[in-house]
């Protein structure tokens, strides 16, 4: 007759597969990271930016749309705006990147460019200057400049 130990019963284990998929995980969690300090310390260089480098949190109610949505969007609030224009994105930080991509990647003068914002509660996108944190739930509580 085999003797059970209570000690031994208490561990939790997981199974190689699960410890494969969580070591898995983990990886693309710190290249994720990563690739964000790279663009930290590259801000505002003119490169154009992928949504790729951040992963959706649905926790964060944000509005992430597809590359031609985000495109439609960027070129559609560019139309008719000039340097004393400013443009608010809220909560869609996919629309953000697209619209600093198309003012990097087209010839636009200097004159044409508006000053565009970024109101997001997730932290992650401070690292663009546009950056304001903003959380839904409080919409009136907002930088006073």
């Amino acid at each position: 007759m085999s003797e059970i130990h209570d000690d031994d019963n208490d561990i939790p284990m997981l199974s190689g597969s699960a410890l494969e998929a969580l070591k898995e995980f983990y990886a693309e969690r710190d290249a994720k990271e990563k690739e964000l300090e790279n663009l930290k310390a590259k801000k505002n260089t003119g490169d154009i930016l992928s949504m790729d480098t951040f992963t959706e949190n649905w926790n964060d109610s944000q509005f992430w749309y597809s590359q031609e949505t985000a495109d439609i969007f960027a070129r559609e609030l560019l139309a008719k705006c000039d340097n004393k224009s400013r443009i608010a994105v809220i909560s869609a930080p996919s629309a953000f990147v697209q619209l600093k991509n198309v003012i990097a990647s087209t010839s636009m003068s200097a004159d044409k460019i508006p000053e565009i914002y970024l109101f997001e509660f997730d932290e992650r996108f401070s690292i663009f200057p546009e950056f304001i944190f903003y959380d839904y739930k409080f919409p009136l509580k907002l930088p006073r400049e």
